[in-house]
């Protein structure tokens, strides 16, 4: 087959991917800034211990990373076949999504401006 061939493009593209498990939330209502204070706590930890930091953390941001945690346990168990006893959080980082632009009216017949961000944030697991 020609180098270029589109099935051999893909065959490579193939083998570089990253095959550990991961999910995946794309567009969620919340700012990067705040996502990373509630990521940055349950980097490198195991995943029960992970699951219990963010069970009792207040914030907003730990009920959503919870979820898409759990989502990445589910995909480990059932896709990959792994023990979820032995996972650990390898990777997990918020990225910017698209700002939400608002408008709030002030005094005076002045308008400000309000931005409500998203993120997308992603959650890798490995196993130990």
């Amino acid at each position: 087959m020609a180098k270029g061939h589109r099935s051999q493009i893909k065959r490579e593209r193939n083998a570089q991917k990253d095959t550990r498990p991961s999910a995946k939330l794309s567009y969620a209502r919340v700012s990067v800034q705040k996502a990373c204070f509630v990521l940055d706590a349950i980097r490198g930890k195991d995943v029960n211990t992970a699951l219990g930091i963010l069970t009792y953390n207040p914030r907003y941001a730990s009920s959503i990373i919870k979820k898409l945690l759990e989502s990445a346990i589910a995909n480990a168990e059932n896709n990959n076949g792994m023990n979820a006893d032995n996972l650990y959080v390898a990777e997990c980082y918020a990225n910017k999504g698209p700002t939400m632009k608002r408008i709030r009216p002030r005094a005076q017949g002045r308008a400000f401006r309000i931005e409500k961000r998203m993120s997308h944030i992603t959650v890798v697991l490995d196993e130990r």
